[in-house]
């Protein structure tokens, strides 16, 4: 029996066969109803299918997907299942278990090579051990491993999967909220409406999916970055490449933040790109250069106490006469990040797309410094951006010395 469950357009990239599938999303996206929903097909389609649903911490069956599944083969009249107390057979002999992660050693976990589908939930709350276990356990040719999670941070194993630098081959992942389940209910409405209104330090994390608020007191929040989110820039009138060099370039060294931001023509500001790297000078400069070319940016901003004359030499090295800003830091990080917090809460600036490592480091800025490891090198990269890009809201030191003009070039307001 071929079943045809209504899938939601959001979720429709995951009907491709695929070893990976991910789904990451806020609160009434449908994540685990998909996915439950996709099981019962799945074992319809292939009798004889083995499929296990785990999470991290398992402590009972009520923690489990295994109600969401039972009721998936009830509304869909499914034939060939039998639900028992503690698994769930299904047709031509297969079965579905539901087991803790944490309860698994490495012998144990041998059990389960053969199965087809391995579906995670709760998958942000999965430690490293336990999917460097799992992954080469389901192994049976054609095989498939399903994840779904509220993001938490970048540095959860399951997101620094999906979403790193390097996604795995043959992968899918989609990223899914509230707006896009068409069957979302309106007393979740009600609730999401009194969140938004109530918490917005935690709104974004908990119905946006974007990752947890980790500092308290931050300057800015998730929820406002997501309000003020644009998908295309408007026509620019003005573009720059700001620069904040790392000191040094060692191994355990933080990245040189390279941030692209201009004014619209509705004079608005602008993020267009991060661009932030580690490297040695040179290739810093590279990058911004490169940045600078294809934004057909103004200028460069460059921070002058951050290596002062060796960085405006590095870039002359590699096109003399780009026209660079050099500015001098007289106050705090944090100082000098509060005028440009008080834009975007006035939805003065939007980010064009999402810039997750930009944006965490930015709602861990807090009104008494950086409460996250290393420097917030994008971070102050962006300040300096629109530090130049909108003067008149900053208040100029008693002595003149904030920004210095380069002896190659000409800054926007020299």
């Amino acid at each position: 029996m071929i079943m045809d469950i209504e899938t939601a357009e959001a979720f429709e990239p995951l009907l491709i066969p695929a070893r990976y599938k991910g789904a990451h999303g806020g609160r009434g996206s449908a994540k685990s109803h998909f996915f439950a929903g996709l099981m019962v097909e799945e074992c319809q389609a292939m009798p004889g299918t083995r499929a296990v649903c785990v999470r991290e911490v398992q402590k009972s069956l009520k923690e489990s997907a295994m109600r969401l599944i039972e009721d998936k083969i009830d509304q869909h009249k499914a034939k060939g299942f039998r639900v028992k107390s503690d698994s769930i057979e299904t047709p031509g002999g297969g079965v579905i278990l539901f087991q803790g992660m944490q309860d698994h050693t490495a012998e144990s976990i041998k059990s389960l090579e053969g199965f087809r589908i391995a579906w995670t939930e709760e998958a942000q709350t999965l430690s490293a051990r336990s999917l460097e276990m799992l992954r080469p356990t389901i192994r049976a040719p054609g095989s498939q491993l399903w994840f779904s999670w509220n993001p938490r941070n970048a540095a959860d194993p399951v997101d620094a999967f999906f979403r790193g630098e390097k996604a795995p081959p043959d992968s899918i992942c989609v990223r899914v909220n509230y707006d896009g389940n068409p069957w979302f209910p309106a007393e979740l409405e009600l609730e999401r409406q009194h969140d938004a209104a109530t918490n917005p330090a935690r709104y974004a994390h908990i119905w946006l999916g974007e990752y947890e608020p980790a500092a308290i007191g931050a300057i800015w929040d998730r929820l406002t970055l997501h309000n003020n989110r644009r998908h295309e820039p408007p026509t620019m009138s003005r573009i720059l490449v700001a620069v904040d060099p790392a000191v040094s370039n060692e191994a355990g060294s933080d990245e040189h933040g390279i941030i692209v931001a201009g004014i619209g023509e509705d004079r608005r500001g602008y993020v267009l790109e991060d661009g932030s790297l580690k490297g040695a000078p040179r290739q810093w400069a590279d990058r911004a250069i490169q940045m600078y070319d294809k934004w057909d940016a103004d200028a460069i901003v460059i921070e002058r106490n951050q290596g002062g004359d060796m960085c405006r030499e590095v870039l002359k090295s590699v096109r003399p006469g780009l026209p660079v800003i050099e500015v001098h830091a007289t106050r705090g990080k944090h100082v000098r990040a509060e005028p440009i917090s008080a834009l975007y809460s006035l939805g003065q600036i939007s980010h064009i797309g999402t810039f997750q490592k930009l944006e965490d480091q930015m709602c861990l800025m807090t009104s008494a410094g950086y409460e996250g490891e290393g420097s917030p090198d994008r971070v102050d990269a962006l300040v300096w951006a629109f530090t130049e890009l909108f003067p008149a809201i900053i208040k100029k030191p008693v002595k003149k010395q904030s920004a210095r003009r380069d002896d190659f070039g000409v800054g926007w307001m020299g």
